[in-house]
C-alpha cells in the first residue's frame, strides 16, 4: 500500500506555485487553493477582496519514500521571496503573502528548521517573513485556476515575466 501525505505552501499566485513540484517523482497531484482563513468555501473573488484570511496556495500531495518533505522545502524556498510580508511579487495583498502549512509535529520542526537554514544564509538583509502556521481547512481554487499553466500556457508565461519572479530567484536563489 502506497503512503501518500499532503503539504500545503502559499507563495503569491497559485498559478506560479504549480509547475515547480508538479512534475517530480513521488509527487501525487498539486492542487491550487486556498487555506488559512475564517470564512467557509470562498471564491476567488472572496479572497482576491481580502477579508477572507485566506492565503492562495498549492495543496501538495506526495509520496515521502520517493520525494521526502524536507525536499518539498528545498524546492519551496527558491520560489519566493521570503521578505516580503505584503504579497508577492506583483501580486500584493494578505491572500499573496508566503507561509508554510504544516500538517504534522515533523513537517513543523524542518520547516522550522528550514526557516532558520535560509536566515543564516545570507542571502537576504531583511528579515525572514515567511510563516509557518498549523494546516487549516483546505479549499480547491474554481477548474480553471487547476494547471493553469498546462491550460493556458501563454497567458501563464505573460503573467510570470510581468511578475519579477524570476529576475528575483535568479539574482537571489541561482547564485
Amino acid at each position: 500500500m502506497k503512503h501518500t501525505e499532503k503539504a500545503t505552501f502559499a507563495g503569491g499566485c497559485f498559478w506560479c506555485m504549480v509547475k515547480p513540484f508538479d512534475q517530480m517523482p513521488g509527487i501525487e497531484s498539486v492542487i491550487s487553493g486556498y487555506s488559512g482563513g475564517h470564512l467557509e468555501n470562498p471564491t476567488y473573488a472572496d479572497v482576491k477582496k481580502g477579508g477572507s484570511g485566506h492565503y492562495e496556495v498549492v495543496q501538495i500531495t506526495f509520496d515521502p519514500s520517493l520525494f521526502p518533505y524536507r525536499q518539498l522545502l528545498e524546492l519551496y524556498w527558491p520560489q519566493i521571496d521570503p521578505t516580503d510580508d505584503g504579497g508577492q511579487f506583483q501580486d500584493r495583498g494578505d491572500s499573496y503573502r508566503t507561509a508554510i502549512f504544516y500538517h504534522n509535529e515533523y513537517q513543523r520542526e524542518l520547516a522550522e528548521a528550514s526557516k532558520k537554514e535560509v536566515e543564516d544564509s545570507g542571502r537576504f538583509k531583511k528579515p525572514i517573513v515567511t510563516k509557518i502556521l498549523p494546516a487549516a481547512v483546505f479549499y480547491p481554487a474554481e477548474d480553471y485556476h487547476q494547471d493553469f499553466y498546462k491550460k493556458n500556457p501563454k497567458e501563464y508565461k505573460e503573467d510570470r515575466a510581468k511578475s519579477g519572479r524570476d529576475e528575483f530567484i535568479e539574482e537571489h536563489w541561482n547564485n
